[in-house]
C-alpha cells in the first residue's frame, strides 16, 4: 500500500478510537449508579486496554482495531440510551440543539421581523396588492409559482355565481364613519399553524361571495380600483352612494352599497395577488451598548405603551418606526416639515426626501400630539417615533412616547422578498 493512503487510514483509526474513549467516559459518568460492579469493571478494563494500545509509539493497527471492537461490545451491553442510538433519537438531539441555537441567536443577537403594514412606506413595505382587472393579465401556473418564490405572492380571486350588480356590505356608525364589513375566522398558516384571517363579502344577484385576507391587510384601495374606478378616493365613492340612496339596509348598522360593477354568472369578479411585506433581520445586540440615534429606524415592543392598549404587559407586538426625538428634544410639524428644537430635521438624507415629498414620500402630517401649532418635549427615558408614511401611520402622535426598555433593535438587512429594496436596511 502507498504510504500516503496508509497514513490516512492510521489517522482515521486513531480518531475513531479516541471517539470511543470519549463515549466510554460519558457512559461511565452518566450510568455508573445504574450499572453493577462487574459491568463497571468490564467497562474500565476495556477502556484502559484501548488507551494503553493507543499510547504505544508504533501501535499495531490490528491491535487497536481489536481493542476498539472489545470496547464497542462492552458499551453496546451497558450503554443504555447512549449507545446504540436509534436514528430517531439522533435526529431529535440534532433538532433540539438547532432549536436551542436558534432561540439563543434570536434572543440575543439577530431576530427576523416581518413588516405587516405600510406605515414606513416607501422605505419599508408592508403587504401590498397587485390587482388584475383583466383575466388575460393574471399570471399562469409557472409565473405564479415564480412570483410565490420571489415575492411571497398569494392569489385571491372571486368568480360570480350569479348575474347582477356587485354590492359591498358596509358598517356605518352614528358619526357617519364607515368600514367594510368583515368577520374574523380561524385559519392556518402553511396549512399547519393556527391563525386568524379577515373574511370579506361581495354580493351579486343575491348570492354572497367571500374571500379571505391576512388580518393586517387593507382592501380599501382594491375596492376603489375594481368597483369605483371613476372616483379618486373610496370615501367619495361611499358618500356618493349613501347620499343618493344607492344602498339597502341590512340591519344592525349594516348597509349594502351598490358599485359600478355589473357581473355575469361565471365572470371573474375580483382577482389580485397579495405580496408579502418586507422581512428584515433586526440587530438586537447594538442597543445594549449604544442608544438609538435620531434618524434611526428601530423596532420596539408595544406591551408597555398605554396608548397601544398595553401598560401591563398585555397586547404585546412589534412595531417599526423612525426615531425622531430623544430626551429633552422639542418637536413640531409644520407640514410637510418636521422641526426638532426649532430647526428643520436634517440629520439624515431620509428627512430631506420626506420633507421634499420625493417620489412616494408625502411629507409629515400634523395631528394628535403634533397637531398644527403644537409642540411636544420628549421626557427622560423616552423616545418619539414617527412613520415615514406620515399620512397613514399609527405612531407617537397617537400613542405617545416609546419607553427605552421597550426597544428591541435596529433593522440591518431586508432578506426577503427579492425586490429593489433587497439588501441593507435604511
Amino acid at each position: 500500500m502507498f504510504p500516503f493512503f496508509k497514513n490516512k487510514q492510521d489517522k482515521k483509526l486513531r480518531r475513531d478510537a479516541e471517539n470511543w474513549l470519549r463515549l466510554a467516559e460519558k457512559v461511565y459518568h452518566y450510568r455508573r449508579d445504574l450499572l453493577s460492579g462487574h459491568e463497571l469493571n468490564t467497562l474500565n478494563q476495556a477502556t484502559v486496554e484501548l488507551r494503553e494500545t493507543l499510547k504505544q509509539e508504533k501501535g499495531d493497527n490490528n491491535k487497536i482495531k481489536l481493542a476498539v471492537d472489545r470496547l464497542e461490545d462492552v458499551i453496546r451491553r451497558v450503554g443504555g440510551s447512549y449507545y446504540p442510538k436509534s436514528a430517531w433519537v439522533e435526529n431529535i438531539e440534532v433538532l433540539l440543539v438547532a432549536a436551542i441555537l436558534a432561540i439563543g441567536i434570536r434572543t440575543y443577537f439577530v431576530q427576523p421581523f416581518k413588516i405587516p403594514t405600510n406605515s414606513m412606506k416607501p422605505t419599508y413595505y408592508g403587504m401590498t396588492a397587485e390587482i388584475f382587472t383583466d383575466p388575460e393579465e393574471e399570471p399562469g401556473a409557472l409565473r405564479g409559482s415564480l412570483r410565490k418564490l420571489a415575492f411571497g405572492a398569494s392569489r385571491v380571486q372571486v368568480d360570480a355565481e350569479a348575474s347582477g350588480t356587485a354590492e359591498l356590505p358596509l358598517r356605518v356608525d352614528g358619526q357617519g364613519r364607515f368600514q367594510f364589513d368583515f368577520n374574523e375566522v380561524p385559519d392556518r398558516n402553511w396549512l399547519i399553524f393556527p391563525a386568524v384571517s379577515k373574511e370579506y363579502s361581495v354580493i351579486v344577484g343575491g348570492r354572497t361571495h367571500t374571500f379571505r385576507v391576512p388580518p393586517d391587510f387593507q382592501v380599501d384601495e382594491i375596492y376603489r380600483e375594481v368597483f369605483f374606478p371613476e372616483f379618486d378616493s373610496l370615501g367619495e365613492a361611499v358618500q356618493s352612494r349613501l347620499q343618493n340612496g344607492r344602498y339597502r339596509e341590512m340591519g344592525n348598522n349594516l348597509v349594502s352599497i351598490e358599485t359600478q360593477r355589473e357581473a355575469a354568472a361565471g365572470e371573474r369578479l375580483l382577482a389580485f395577488d397579495i405580496l408579502t411585506g418586507d422581512q428584515l433581520f433586526v440587530d438586537r445586540m447594538s442597543y445594549h451598548f449604544v442608544r438609538p440615534s435620531v434618524g434611526d429606524s428601530f423596532v420596539f415592543r408595544t406591551g408597555d405603551i398605554p396608548g397601544l392598549g398595553g401598560g401591563s404587559g398585555g397586547n404585546d407586538s412589534y412595531y417599526i418606526k423612525r426615531m425622531v426625538g430623544g430626551a429633552g428634544d422639542r418637536l413640531e410639524i409644520r407640514e410637510p416639515v418636521l422641526y426638532r428644537n426649532e430647526a428643520p430635521m436634517d440629520s439624515r438624507p431620509i428627512f430631506e426626501r420626506i420633507h421634499g415629498r420625493e417620489g412616494k414620500y408625502e411629507g409629515y402630517v400634523p395631528l394628535g400630539l403634533l397637531e398644527p401649532g403644537s409642540e411636544v418635549e420628549v421626557p427622560d427615558g423616552k423616545y418619539f417615533a414617527l412613520g415615514d408614511n406620515s399620512g397613514n401611520s399609527l405612531d407617537s402622535r397617537n400613542f405617545g412616547f416609546v419607553p427605552e426598555h421597550a426597544i428591541v433593535g435596529r433593522p440591518i438587512l431586508i432578506y426577503y422578498p427579492f425586490t429593489s429594496r433587497w439588501g441593507r436596511a435604511q
